[in-house]
């Protein structure tokens, strides 16, 4: 590990009085506080929470509650760093900046664009995933079309202000909030046979043991799961990004990073409680239907499986509009910073990276395109070579967040309004249960399976790093800007 120029540890200098940091950097601050509010409960619940629970369910039977509670608890601690470490300094970059600062530029430059590859991978995966189900209501139109529509509008509304893609994220996020607080409702008074209008028999939570025992298939089962759900929950860093744009950066993030615990807890380990409750944790109708829509069916809920369509669009519609926004804002990021086009940088008369905007859903198209042409060679690829990067941005984080502490105590100790527990034992444990994931994904040989995702993000990051490396040696970056962007 390399060490940081010391022009890189000096402090920032702060933006002229009566201006905020994003406004001075040329972003405008457009995000008010329930705008941030909504985007940091949103960004917890991926569209993977919708379709891809059924699947942890048949693997580790209800020990899948464990499994979520264990990958809860390492997003609950990265989010408390990265909240420190935001806190203190709130930027569009985050922790790419923070990484640049603490560790070195290779490390702000490698994961900066590591992550801005993973989210217009991503941009690819749920545009298409929305085309799907549009499609499938609207048959006359085809399924191309349909992502085309979708990139469409979600880029202008993008392009037209921060407010705009805000304003589009809360709604979405709203709807996400309010289909999962009540379905947990619903499902937790037929468990108890309260539910009215339906004479549903209560299940109680004998399903929990009643079914070759809680961990049907051994605790083994549990790191199973953990493998299959982990990337769920990948986003709740979104609301760090998007912070340094709204109207009281230090408080909104300080808000969310605090609230994360209950976030966790309630929308994902209470809506899966749901489910393994109601349900047979081998019931055929979970993998088949859907974990939520078997839970609906179960209970009579009638057109169960039209609603959760609309719900999974509104998810896969939030993940694109916050996917399109955040690489757009690591890329703004990485060209301050002099590691990206200068043109990333710049803003337009509205306040938005309109380069770093464009050239993120230019990418997106592009791997639309590999997906429809080359879906199991060219965009399989992408999908495996991004596959780890969601971890390696935690350990980044945690590892930033090691040096970044001893930085802001010495150079600005009043900042320090959110702090990480038991530091710093805590944040070596979470470096290595993020490790033994790694490590453990290496271990599923399936086709398409976690050994290879580690192995070919493993590839693409030695590659990323290597770049970087080879920039700095070479003086390709002598004129970046010293300290964090701003």
């Amino acid at each position: 590990m390399t060490t940081p120029p010391q022009s890189h540890l000096a402090a920032p200098p702060a933006p002229p009085e009566g201006g905020s940091a994003s406004q001075q950097s040329g972003l405008r601050s457009g995000l008010k506080n329930r705008h941030l509010s909504m985007i940091a409960v949103g960004g917890v619940i991926g569209a993977g929470l919708f379709v891809g629970s059924g699947s942890g369910i048949a693997a580790a039977g209800p020990g899948i509650l464990l499994s979520y509670a264990l990958v809860g608890a390492l997003v609950v601690f990265v989010m408390r760093m990265l909240g420190e470490m935001a806190a203190a300094n709130p930027t569009s970059g985050s922790f790419s900046a923070y990484a640049d600062r603490a560790l070195g530029r290779w490390a702000g430059f490698s994961i900066g664009w590591l992550y801005w590859f993973f989210w217009v991978v991503v941009l690819a995966v749920e545009a298409t995933a929305g085309a799907a189900i549009l499609t499938s209501w609207v048959p006359a139109v085809p399924q191309w079309a349909w992502a085309l529509i979708v990139m469409v509008v979600l880029t202008a509304s993008n392009l037209a202000s921060v407010a705009s893609f805000g304003e589009f994220e809360f709604w979405f996020a709203g709807i996400k909030v309010v289909a999962i607080a009540a379905f947990i409702v619903v499902g937790g008074l037929a468990i108890f046979g309260v539910l009215p209008g339906t004479g549903h028999a209560a299940t109680g939570f004998g399903n929990l043991t009643s079914h070759g025992g809680f961990l049907p298939h051994g605790p083994s089962a549990i790191l199973t799961g953990v493998l299959m759900v982990v990337f769920s929950f990948m986003g709740s860093e979104i609301v760090t990004l998007a912070a340094g744009e709204s109207e009281d950066p230090e408080r909104a993030v300080t808000k969310a990073t605090k609230s994360v615990i209950w976030r966790v807890g309630i929308f994902y380990l209470g809506s899966i409680l749901v489910v393994v409750s109601l349900l047979p944790w081998n019931d055929p109708s979970i993998t088949k239907k859907g974990s939520y829509v078997a839970a609906l069916d179960s209970i009579g809920i009638p057109h169960a499986g039209q609603i959760m369509n609309v719900i999974v669009l509104t998810a896969v519609l939030s993940c694109l509009n916050s996917g399109l926004y955040t690489a757009s804002r690591m890329a703004f990021s990485l060209g301050q910073r002099g590691d990206a086009p200068k043109a990333f940088a710049r803003t337009s008369a509205r306040g938005v990276p309109q380069a770093a905007i464009l050239a993120s859903v230019l990418f997106g198209f592009i791997a639309v395109g590999f997906n429809y042409l080359w879906p199991t060679t060219v965009f399989q690829f992408l999908l495996n070579s991004s596959g780890a990067v969601a971890l390696f941005v935690w350990l980044v984080i945690c590892f930033s967040q090691l040096r970044m502490r001893g930085i802001i105590l010495r150079e600005n100790p009043d900042k320090l309004v959110v702090r990480m527990w038991l530091f710093p034992y805590l944040t070596w444990a979470t470096i290595a249960m993020i490790t033994f994931v790694l490590a453990y994904m290496l271990t599923d040989d399936s086709e398409g399976g976690g050994r290879i995702q580690v192995l070919l993000s493993v590839l693409l990051a030695v590659v990323v790093v290597g770049i970087s490396l080879v920039r700095d040696r070479i003086g390709g970056g002598s004129d970046k800007t010293a300290g964090l962007s701003r």
